[in-house]
């Protein structure tokens, strides 16, 4: 009896593995039409990232695909951006071994973003991004908050708030917005207060969104990222704005994908 409670007992096992492992999308089943070199810098160490100056999102593989959350483009295209910041990269190997859960508990950490390089043309030297990163109150003149202890679930909803010390821009504060659905996590970053460069108001109020979606998929663990602004041609023609959102945004997944990994 127990010898056929024991074999009952590893076939359910298999099986529900099995199911698991059918829920899994591939990453082509999302991304249909990357291929050749964008796909290899997809799964390279450094990721894939598209740069565009445009009104419209059309051209970007998440929007084109029509497999992700319809929320990500939606949100970055009510800005009425002018400039997108694409970047789409998979921790190759078992899917589970990267969580979503993993992917949260880096989130949540925020003070671990602090120091992260990135390597300045103009210095030509790897230099910190982001000096300080801690959450904060706004119910309480934004007094700091020190970071959680480790999860062990994931809320349906979450909204934290962010003060960062920026190389380029000083103190910014943003709003950390996150979401589950039914196949992966959705992290938004939004800028609450206007980011000023060389005390210049550089980029309006709720005019800069980055988007971080989070899937485990059957090559791995995908981390994809979109970021829109919104900048006036004047800003756009005295500033960099497409160096400095991808940097931002590369930085930030590069932290994320570290943290999942076990490197920080």
């Amino acid at each position: 009896m127990r010898i056929r409670f024991l074999f009952i007992l590893i076939n359910f096992i298999f099986l529900f593995q099995a199911f698991a492992d059918t829920q899994l999308r591939s990453f082509s089943e999302i991304f249909t039409g990357i291929q050749g070199k964008d796909r290899e810098a997809v799964f390279s160490s450094d990721g894939y990232m598209k740069t565009v100056r445009s009104s419209s999102i059309n051209s970007l593989a998440g929007a084109a695909s029509g497999k992700l959350d319809s929320l990500i483009f939606a949100s970055v295209q009510k800005l009425n951006s002018n400039f997108y910041v694409e970047s789409i990269a998979v921790i190759s190997g078992d899917p589970n071994n990267y969580s979503l859960l993993k992917a949260y508990n880096v989130l949540a950490k925020v003070r671990t973003l602090k120091g992260r390089l990135y390597h300045s043309h103009s210095r030509k030297e790897n230099v910190p991004l982001f000096e300080e990163v801690t959450r904060i109150d706004i119910s309480k003149r934004n007094a700091e908050i020190e970071d959680p202890s480790l999860a062990f679930r994931i809320p349906a909803t979450e909204t934290v708030y962010l003060r960062v010390k920026d190389v380029n821009f000083g103190n910014s504060y943003y709003r950390a917005d996150l979401y589950r659905d039914k196949q992966g996590m959705r992290y938004s970053l939004t800028n609450n207060r206007s980011i000023t460069w060389f005390l210049i108001p550089a980029i309006r109020e709720e005019c800069l969104v980055i988007q971080l979606y989070f899937e485990p998929i059957k090559e791995g663990f995908l981390i994809y990222g979109l970021s829109g602004t919104s900048v006036s041609d004047f800003i756009a023609s005295k500033a960099d704005i497409p160096s400095a959102i991808s940097k931002r945004l590369a930085v930030i997944v590069n932290w994320v994908a570290d943290g999942i990994q076990g490197k920080l």
